[in-house]
């Protein structure tokens, strides 16, 4: 069966990675609103990316007013900078939410009406060019065209879509995430696994997203302990990197499933970050999925050195589900009571978590029926 492929237009990557760039930037406009966050101003990568833009022949202005995961205010208050400031393309750097947020201006610098108006739809249109810098090794937005927002008025996540969001450029460079904290790096390394498993066991993988999920997987499963324990590890951090962007490819391209589909409701209603309650899910839904992939779940415990050949896809797929309770053990993976939220107020919006979850369309990639009833009694073992 034929099948679609499609990655950023161009990609940089590697070390002094946006100096290398600079040629291709300058092709995009005059001035570039650079969207990124007020603990990335504060580091002065924002203002060093602005030295280096000026030094081109480039202006810019700054927007870092990003209180937490985008929302539909938060996205337009971006459209609002990029028209009063008089940009011409856009530039996102940081993690998901400041690389989510410059995609959703783009788009709606240019759409008409309200941003809930095009869920479900394919945003399309001629957008400013867009250039996206990751600073953590997690979402791969930066090689995607998706953006998640939350609506404000119905406090639903949402998934958004179009071939036009996918950057003009993708700058990756290792060295912007090495002052990631732990938590940040933990969370965005699940984040990665959580693409890379899910795309390579959606029933939309093919041959070429197989490849990047495979090299993904086992980066992660390597390298992400490591820069757990040691931030400073270049070798980890580059390797990372490089894993991010891959399951970013994967998952433009086949889709993430029944973990993403239930993490969105939880990030909605009680604030947790994206990756975090990736983590908190990945083992309970992938228990529940594994019988019906046994084959892709089996190959992934071999890459890791968790099965033999010898063994059988039964064995071998419940050797990788003992490979990720063990790595989110070593991790220290937060629980939801450990995180702090209300057990029974979580018990009290499952039905409405459920529903939602499966009406985002993931859960139905996943290789085997998913009902909301099997959902409801996945949340319910988060619970105990």
């Amino acid at each position: 069966m034929a099948f679609n492929f499609t990655i950023p237009g161009r990609t940089v990557m590697g070390e002094g990675a946006f100096d290398t760039a600079i040629p291709f930037i300058k092709k995009m406009g005059s001035k570039a609103l650079i969207v990124t966050g007020k603990i990335i101003t504060k580091t002065g990568l924002t203002e060093l990316i602005q030295k280096k833009l000026s030094g081109a022949g480039i202006d810019s202005a700054v927007f870092n007013d990003l209180p937490g995961e985008p929302d539909d205010k938060m996205i337009m208050s971006a459209v609002d900078a990029y028209k009063s400031s008089g940009c011409d393309f856009i530039i996102g750097l940081g993690g998901g939410t400041p690389l989510d947020t410059a995609k959703a201006a783009a788009a709606m610098s240019v759409l008409k009406g309200e941003l809930i108006e095009y869920a479900g739809k394919e945003m399309s249109g001629d957008f400013p060019p867009l250039v996206l810098i990751p600073t953590t090794a997690g979402t791969g937005s930066e090689a995607t065209k998706f953006f998640v927002y939350t609506d404000t008025k119905t406090d639903a996540k949402l998934l958004m879509k179009g071939d036009d969001l996918l950057p003009d450029l993708a700058v990756v460079d290792y060295n912007y995430s090495i002052t990631s904290p732990r938590s940040i790096t933990v969370a965005t390394g699940m984040d990665a696994l959580t693409h890379a498993v899910e795309a390579f066991t959606s029933k939309k993988a093919n041959v070429l997203t197989d490849f990047y999920c495979l090299d993904a997987i086992e980066r992660i499963f390597k390298m992400l302990p490591v820069a757990a324990h040691d931030g400073e590890n270049k070798e980890a951090r580059e390797s990372l990197a490089i894993a991010a962007y891959e399951a970013g490819v994967a998952i433009n391209n086949s889709s993430v499933t029944i973990v993403h589909g239930m993490s969105r409701p939880i990030g909605a209603l009680f604030h947790v970050p994206h990756g975090i309650s990736n983590a908190m899910l990945i083992t309970e839904c992938l228990k529940f999925a594994v019988d019906g992939a046994c084959d892709r779940f089996a190959k992934i415990a071999r890459l890791i050195g968790k099965a033999g050949a010898e063994e059988s896809d039964d064995l071998a797929a419940q050797k990788f589900i003992m490979a990720l309770e063990a790595l989110t053990k070593e991790l220290e993976i937060s629980t939801l009571r450990e995180y702090g939220i209300d057990i029974e107020k979580f018990k009290s919006v499952m039905p409405k978590m459920a529903k939602d979850a499966l009406a985002s369309g993931s859960p139905g990639n996943t290789r085997k029926d998913v009902s909301e009833e099997d959902m409801l009694n996945i949340y319910e073992k988060l619970c105990g």
